[in-house]
């Protein structure tokens, strides 16, 4: 990773204005190969090198914690050949790419119903976890397999369980040991969150977790997005008050305080 930073982002990130934790649909992959005349997965393969900017422009920037959306649990539905295609660079990527993370001191985890994959991607999954496990830079969250509604299904199913085995009573399940069982219960909630491609929607995407995030969406098709529109998203998060249910006033003088 490089160690530039703008003038501009340095002090946004000085002033505690840079997203600890940023969360993106990589949408658009299949679009922009469709124009080029290639197949889908040659889109696919180019998004490839957008995460790898981003992934370091996360690092120059501190941002703490990255969480891409690589596979939903509806995009089983996609033909057959592609998914099988997506299944193989998944496991191509992660050969390649984790020991570069890893001498970038990125931690990686990949959350999600991975018991559908097969042994050899869940084995490469554990390996790659295991490798980066101690490293304290980026995080970097793979959600593959993943979707907001499984995600707080199975929480809750960790919940009635307690219930039934007499650990834990009804009245006792709050919103804190909800989110305690959610697949990144270890992490800060994302303060912004980057769609490509044109869609406004989250798409199942981190339901719980993106109640109080900064949204932005952009026209760009990920294999287009670099570092110049991920800045370009840093810089509007930085725009924008976060309120909290609370008032304009209250925060402004929160901030003055």
């Amino acid at each position: 990773m490089t160690q530039y930073r703008d003038t501009e982002l340095n002090e946004l990130l000085a002033q505690g204005r840079i997203p600890r934790h940023v969360a993106i649909i990589m949408d658009g992959n299949g679009r922009w190969a469709r124009r080029r005349g290639m197949p889908r997965i040659a889109g696919h393969r180019a998004g490839v090198e957008s995460v790898r900017r981003v992934v370091s422009a996360c690092g120059d920037h501190g941002v703490e914690v990255l969480t891409l959306f690589a596979f939903s649990s509806e995009n089983w539905k996609r033909p057959q050949q592609e998914v099988g295609l997506l299944m193989e660079l998944f496991l191509t990527v992660l050969k390649k790419e984790v020991k570069k993370l890893h001498r970038n001191n990125v931690r990686l985890k990949v959350v999600g119903a991975r018991e559908a994959f097969s042994e050899k991607l869940q084995e490469r999954i554990r390996i790659a976890e295991n490798l980066t496990r101690d490293n304290d830079g980026l995080t970097l969250v793979i959600a593959a397999n993943y979707g907001g509604r499984w995600d707080v299904t199975q929480a809750a199913r960790q919940l009635a369980e307690q219930v039934a085995r007499g650990e834990l009573k009804p009245e006792q399940i709050d919103e804190r040991r909800l989110g305690e069982h959610l697949a990144v219960a270890d992490l800060p909630e994302p303060d912004l969150f980057i769609r490509t491609g044109g869609e406004q929607r989250i798409s199942n995407f981190l339901l719980w977790q993106l109640a109080y995030t900064e949204l932005y969406f952009t026209d760009v098709l990920w294999p287009d997005f670099d570092r110049e529109q991920f800045e370009l998203a840093l810089r509007s998060f930085a725009g924008r008050q976060r309120r909290f249910g609370r008032t304009g006033e209250q925060v402004e003088r929160v901030a003055g305080a």
